[in-house]
């Protein structure tokens, strides 16, 4: 008997072990964080800013973050500049450069591009971010970054702020890190509406800005999404959400809906940089718009999911198993769910009304579902009509009032044999066979129809 338990205990800690190992390999791999650096070179970056020229200052301080950057996973960098091709006067609104690709083991490239660069020219901050929607490769598992660094303003009659929407709208790039050089202060509102804008006073607040935009692009953060039921507490779950980007419409995560072991709603790890728009895919499904996370903080977020069980069921044998019911919300026409016979299903907390696809329909309203609790919902039990046809043919069924027939279904025109499910009462068919032309061939025949039995109905 000892033996026995052991073996017992033995193939449960296998069992768990396995579950466990697949559960590690099915873990989804960490995105890879593309940063694409667009690097001001023209001619302004050669004025003098504090202890040296801006150009110097500021490739220095990149080159020193690209150090640090190398030595990271998961991550690919890459170089666009603007201003350093053709000189001004005249001006050349074209001088936007792709100057390294994005590449493994890159860095050393870009380095040594940043060392050399001569700014020349003009400022085409809107044709650069342009250009950049080709700067991506395609790739499934991508976050996609834009750092700009600039001592100017747009100076090609662009608009930076529409083409970075326009990037962010087709799902290219998260919204922009900008960092400015030494911009007047009056410019600010003009890059806020192109990214998350940073303006640097002095080569200091340069270094550490650009530390600080790093560590922004890098870093996800921790979110819970709490369901709650009918009394405010997050007990709901074991559903699927989804989280979009709110600008792209792109969906960026999918979950099912998880209490942990510790009875509280699974923390998920997501970028911050995004905006999001949360739909739980609930019946009918709840929505949340405009989620934006705290950097470094662990984030809650909550909306209404109160959900009751509908249990739908129809006395009798297996000859009704696949009859089906449409669920609609109160109120409203469109077909929320198709929930089958002798099932159960679970909805939010509200009224709906039912319809029973027999012939004719049944409809059954003000179907109340409470939070947590099943409703039963008993369909009566219809009856089956057995149609015979001699050959195929138009046939309609009717149901008879004192002063007209009122059309409730159309047979088969090639079926011999069809089994009806209907609702109990009198009913006239009405057929004619295909391959005879004449009206007077005609086949009236009256019929009854009983709860829970069979009606053979012989067309000839």
């Amino acid at each position: 008997m000892k033996s026995s338990f052991k073996y017992i205990l033995v193939v449960i800690l296998l069992i768990s072990v396995r579950g466990s190992i697949q559960a590690q390999q099915n873990k989804p791999e960490p995105p890879t964080s593309r940063i694409l650096f667009v690097f001001d070179a023209s001619q302004s970056m050669y004025g003098t800013w504090q202890s040296d020229k801006k150009i110097n200052i500021a490739r220095n301080y990149l080159i020193h973050i690209i150090d640090s950057l190398e030595q990271m996973d998961n991550i690919q960098m890459a170089l666009r500049v603007y201003g350093h091709q053709s000189p001004v006067p005249p001006q050349d609104c074209s001088d936007t450069k792709l100057e390294v690709p994005f590449k493994s083991g890159n860095a050393g490239q870009i380095r040594q591009k940043l060392r050399y660069l001569i700014p020349k020219g003009t400022t085409p901050i809107a044709n650069s971010l342009d250009k950049a929607a080709g700067d991506f490769p395609p790739c499934e598992n991508c976050r996609n970054i834009i750092i700009l660094i600039t001592d100017g303003i747009e100076a090609c009659d662009g608009d930076p702020c529409q083409a970075s929407l326009n990037l962010q709208k087709k799902g290219i790039i998260l919204k922009p890190f900008v960092i400015g050089i030494g911009i007047d202060p009056g410019f600010e509102e003009t890059f806020e509406c192109v990214g998350h804008f940073y303006n640097t006073p002095n080569e200091q607040k340069f270094q550490e800005v650009l530390n600080v935009v790093i560590s922004r692009a890098l870093n996800s953060t921790t979110a819970q999404i709490n369901l709650l039921d009918s009394k405010g507490m997050p007990s709901e779950t074991d559903v699927n959400m989804t989280l979009f980007n709110q600008v792209s419409g792109k969906v960026m995560y999918n979950f099912v809906h998880t209490i942990n072991y510790m009875g509280n709603p699974d923390t998920l790890i997501i970028d911050p940089l995004v905006t999001y728009n949360l739909v739980v895919h609930t019946l009918p499904a709840v929505k949340k718009e405009g989620i934006t996370l705290a950097e470094g903080k662990h984030n809650m977020i909550g909306l209404n999911a109160p959900q009751g069980y509908l249990s739908i069921s129809c006395p009798g044998t297996n000859q009704y198993k696949d009859l089906e019911i449409i669920v609609k919300e109160d109120q409203k026409s469109n077909t929320l769910n198709v929930q089958r016979n002798n099932s159960e299903e679970k909805y939010i907390v509200g009224k709906y009304n039912l319809e029973v696809l027999t012939i004719p329909r049944l409809y059954i309203e003000n179907v109340e579902i409470e939070q947590s609790t099943i409703t039963n919902v008993e369909i009566p039990r219809p009856g089956i009509a057995n149609f015979s046809l001699p050959s195929s043919g138009f046939g309609s069924i009717y149901v008879e009032t004192a002063d007209t027939l009122k059309w409730i279904y159309n047979l088969d025109q090639n079926e011999l044999r069809q089994n009806i499910i209907m609702q109990p009462g009198n009913y006239r068919v009405v057929f004619r066979p295909k391959n005879i032309k004449q009206a007077i061939y005609t086949v009236n025949k009256r019929f009854t129809i009983k709860s829970g039995s069979s009606q053979k109905i012989i067309l000839y």
